[in-house]
């Protein structure tokens, strides 16, 4: 039966373990209620009986909700409504994002698929999914291979209902296959944090398009894994270890052919300059005040990471965009000490620009990939270093010359308001990552609490 007699009060809060918040409201004197994990839910669904009450619904007594409320059963697999999502998401998201998208899509789908005959191999169905099935233009636009068309086939057919995942279990289940990586490996904990960001976003478009009333794993009891933003301590080098490291780099790949000595100007710039990788890649002349002598000046308002034709849309292995999380056109001065000054001038008196401005660029003229400038720090690692040393987590990877540098400016006594300033990082995120990296501090508590007690003798 229909009635208009509905009578709806304020949101109550349940003092419990874990607190929920009640809408009630009454239809034809006969009360429901339902349970929110936030006030904010609750709000939202009172606001919803409010307004279907003033434009005069009627309401149904069994359910208790107006016509324009009756949850609808999800219609959609998962396979299908992972194509829209994507589709939704591709044409504002940045390649890298792209990328996560598409491995957190897969692992998901992989997770929700049905034992159907014909299954194909687990790898095959991985391929597909992380090549064909979430990259747009999607398959329904481009010619497949037989073997992925048949195994894209099979995934529509056995891909489970969405709304399967209103069973805390099965939530629970897919949650926990976000932990292991599509080739079957332990994934990283911030791995599995953000495919499970990917996967709550879908699931809050889902809600959007009303397949669910509220994300159906909000039921879900599920410990995140930790994650550890603090950089470690052990890959900070030392001045004197980063010039012996600089220095090994030029002899990388002999002096005649100059593959190390391109490249020491590109790692310089990360450690006296404190720049992300992808910012000196994109570093152009026209970017830097470099005098004769004393401080110079880098603009940084570009950055060139490498992320995979298949993300960008230009086809290219390298995006062209601004500064991490910041505005497009925003720029950040960094002051640049002499040392890097001299280093950035040798290197345009020997290999001049690209012929874009671009400092650091392949010997074909292209933009410096991840992988050449990473092989040639392992090469440089291991000229440099003693054995102990080089098999150590000092300075393994390029970006810890960043680490390297961010940790002597802050132990230096440097304002860390400056270093904030000159990292592009807040000041907040700078002092949570180098806690463990600032030496000293140590020393001068003992000395005070030494002081205190001597007090007292």
């Amino acid at each position: 039966m229909k009635s208009l007699d509905v009578k709806i009060w304020s949101v109550r809060k349940r003092d419990t373990k874990r607190p929920s918040y009640d809408a009630r409201w009454s239809v034809a004197g006969q009360v429901f209620s339902e349970s929110f994990r936030t006030k904010g839910l609750a709000d939202n669904f009172r606001s919803k009986l409010m307004r279907a009450a003033r434009d005069g619904e009627e309401f149904d007594t069994e359910s208790g909700l107006p016509g324009s409320m009756a949850e609808k059963k999800a219609t959609l697999t998962w396979y299908v409504f992972a194509l829209k999502y994507l589709a939704m998401k591709w044409p504002h998201a940045a390649p890298s994002t792209r990328d996560g998208i598409n491995e957190s899509l897969a692992s998901v789908t992989m997770a929700l698929l049905n034992d159907r005959p014909g299954r194909p191999a687990d790898a095959v169905l991985r391929k597909t999914l992380r090549n064909w099935a979430f990259v747009l233009p999607g398959p329904d636009s481009r010619e497949l291979p037989v073997e992925v068309g048949n195994a894209l086939d099979w995934v529509a057919k056995a891909s489970r209902p969405l709304s399967d995942l209103t069973d805390p279990a099965l939530g629970r289940a897919v949650l926990d296959s976000l932990k292991i990586k599509l080739d079957g490996t332990a994934a990283a904990a911030e791995t599995v944090r953000r495919k499970r960001r990917t996967l709550v976003n879908a699931l809050h478009y889902a809600v959007d398009l009303g397949e669910f009333r509220e994300n159906p794993l909000s039921a879900v009891r599920w410990r995140k894994p930790k994650v550890s933003n603090e950089v470690d301590p052990r890959v900070v080098a030392n001045p004197e270890q980063a010039r012996s490291l600089l220095h090994a780099v030029s002899y990388v790949g002999g002096y005649r052919r100059a593959r190390g000595r391109r490249l020491v100007g590109l790692y310089a710039g990360m450690y006296f300059g404190g720049f992300r990788p992808a910012e000196v890649v994109g570093l152009s002349e026209a970017d830097l005040v470099l005098p004769g002598s004393g401080w110079g000046t880098a603009l940084l308002h570009r950055t060139r990471p490498s992320v995979g034709k298949q993300w960008t849309d230009s086809g290219e292995s390298h995006d062209d965009r601004g500064l991490k999380n910041r505005p497009t056109e925003d720029v950040r001065r960094v002051p640049i000490p002499p040392q890097l000054v001299a280093i950035l001038r040798e290197h345009l008196d020997t290999f001049g620009t690209a012929e874009d401005g671009r400092l650091f660029f392949s010997e074909s003229g292209g933009v410096v990939s991840s992988s050449t400038y990473y092989r040639a720090w392992q090469d440089a690692r291991v000229l440099a270093l003693a054995p102990a040393v080089a098999a150590s987590p000092l300075a393994q990877r390029p970006y810890d010359l960043r680490h390297s540098a961010l940790s002597t400016w802050l132990n230096a006594g440097v304002d860390p308001t400056e270093v904030a300033e000159r990292a592009g990082n807040s000041v907040e995120v700078l002092l949570s990552r180098y806690a463990k990296c600032l030496d000293g501090r140590q020393e001068v508590a003992n000395r005070r609490i030494e002081d205190l007690l001597r007090e007292y003798e």
